[in-house]
Order: structure tokens, then C-alpha cells, then sequence
């Protein structure tokens, strides 16, 4: 099998979570975006006690045809859409819970979002729940939750740009320039805080491990605009050569992030107060942190 995987059946537990982020009510009207398997649509009939109430919409059409099968054979009917989530929304909502992640909150979100509503989605590449309820000036004002989830990003048509592999297959090949970390080799994607961190920074990050000759342990961070690094670690080593070429030094934002890790025994990236603009310009600020989306 070759290629990424266009849809995905969220765990159940986690769609239970981010409903509950939502702070759903009777009488609100949902928004339940990225419709996948219609279990999320079925919950949310469920606790609303109007099917009506409840929209769900997601950008393939066989996703949205099959669920609302689902969904009729156990008596359930909501307000099923194929759309593409980043685009205008069709109606007015108190809550919009996205199962899907975006690069940073879409204006039409907000435009779509009755005063006083309540937005809660993820950000692509990192393991952020952000939760924010809708301010007088359009934006909205919330905080990074302290539980993390990821989901897969947002399409606007019927798959995902493909995979950085002639980058890779390069990038296992080239010198570049050499250096040595002082960190092991470090699966980034698992150190949950470290990934979202890296990612605020550089996003759009492909990250890709695997195994050296004599068991070492590899990494390859390569990035759509053809910067590079791939770092070894050898049995009984604690620390990475590393190789990385390119218009941007990655490996090096990794060591520099890994380095505020140990040194400040956190991230700032959980519990941060998150501010959207009216155009989505999202802020994330905690301590004297500050990143923008």
C-alpha cells in the first residue's frame, strides 16, 4: 500500500472529548465537522435531543452518503453536507466542533459562529485542542486545553499533497552539512509537546523514522521547501550525528526546542490563552511566549 490514507473512525473516547470541550446544551445549534463514520453526529443527536439541531458536514461525498445511511438505519437525521470545511458554512451555529485539524482558525468559522458561540478544534501537526468562545468584535478568545488529540488535516479535494519521498530518498543520500546533537535520536511525533512546539515554529514538518545498519536509531525531518536533516544515533550512544541541508537548519530548531524542554521543565505551548481575529489570525501567548498561527 502506497499513499496517506484520506479519512479516518476517530477513536470514540476522543469524539466523547471534544463534544465535551463544546459544553453542548439543549436548544444549540452544532456544527459537527468532518462527518467521517457519523459517530459524532449520532452522539451529538443524542445529547441535543433534536436531530435538527445538529449539521454535519464533510468535504467526500461517499463519507457523507454512507453515514447518513448509518445514521437513518438507527433512526437518526441530522442536517447532512458535503462542503469543504474552510469554505462558507452552511448556517448560523452556537457550536462548531471540528474533527479535523486546520493550520489555524478559518474566518468563515467565526463569520459562521453565533455571538457568544463556542469553537474547539485542533491545530494541523500538533497535539492542541483549542477551545474559544466568540467575542463582540468577531474573534474569539479561549485557551489551549490541557488534554491533547490530532487529527488528520483538512482537503479540499480528493486527497492530500503527496509525501516529500524524492526529498527523502535525497536527503538519505547527501553529506550536507554535518554536526553532532547532544540529544539522542528522538521519535518527535510521540514527544507530544516537542512536536506541537517544533511545529508553531516550522509547520509543514514530515517527520519519518526508522533503523541503521547495526540497529542504530534514524530520523528524517524534511520540509516542502527542501530543507532537510536526517540524524543517527548508535547503539549505547547518547547522542545524534546529524545531517541536514537546505534553506532552513530544522535539526536545529529541534536541539533548540529539546534544549527549553529540559531547561524549563515545560513547553509553553498547553495552557496558553489563545486569541483569534475576525480573520483567523490566531495568538497563542503564555508566560512570555507568543506564537502566531
Amino acid at each position: 500500500m502506497t499513499g496517506h490514507p484520506t479519512s479516518s473512525s476517530t477513536e470514540p473516547g476522543l469524539v466523547v472529548s471534544m463534544l465535551r470541550h463544546g459544553r453542548l446544551a439543549s436548544g444549540l445549534r452544532l456544527l459537527d465537522l468532518a462527518t467521517g463514520s457519523g459517530y459524532s453526529a449520532a452522539l451529538a443527536c443524542h445529547r441535543l435531543g433534536d436531530d435538527r439541531l445538529v449539521t454535519t458536514l464533510d468535504v467526500d461525498p461517499y463519507l457523507t452518503r454512507a453515514a447518513a445511511e448509518r445514521l437513518d438505519r438507527i433512526g437518526r437525521h441530522p442536517v447532512v453536507v458535503t462542503a469543504d470545511g474552510t469554505g462558507e458554512l452552511p448556517g448560523t451555529f452556537d457550536r462548531i466542533v471540528s474533527m479535523v485539524s486546520v493550520p489555524r482558525i478559518p474566518a468563515t468559522w467565526l463569520a459562521a459562529l453565533a455571538p457568544g458561540g463556542r469553537l474547539v478544534t485542533t491545530i494541523t501537526g500538533t497535539g492542541l485542542i483549542i477551545t474559544a468562545d466568540k467575542t463582540e468584535d468577531g474573534g474569539a478568545r479561549g485557551r489551549v486545553e490541557w488534554d491533547r488529540a490530532a487529527f488528520m488535516a483538512t482537503r479540499t479535494g480528493n486527497a492530500y499533497p503527496p509525501p516529500l519521498n524524492e526529498l527523502f530518498v535525497s536527503s538519505s543520500e547527501t553529506e550536507g552539512e554535518t554536526s553532532v546533537s547532544p540529544f539522542p535520536v528522538l521519535d518527535v511525533m510521540r514527544a507530544w509537546e516537542v512536536w506541537s512546539m517544533l511545529t508553531l515554529l516550522a509547520p509543514g514538518i514530515e517527520h519519518r523514522t526508522g533503523t541503521g545498519s547495526g540497529g542504530s536509531r534514524m530520523a528524517w525531518m524534511l520540509h516542502p521547501d527542501g530543507s532537510w536533516a536526517r540524524a543517527t544515533t548508535h547503539p549505547g550512544d547518547r547522542t545524534a550525528t546529524v545531517h541536514q541541508g537546505g534553506p532552513r537548519r530544522l535539526y536545529d530548531l529541534l536541539d533548540a526546542v529539546r534544549w527549553r524542554w529540559i531547561e524549563e521543565g515545560e513547553l509553553p505551548v498547553y495552557g496558553a490563552g489563545v486569541t483569534v481575529t475576525p480573520e483567523g489570525v490566531t495568538t497563542l501567548t503564555r508566560g512570555g511566549w507568543v506564537g502566531v498561527l
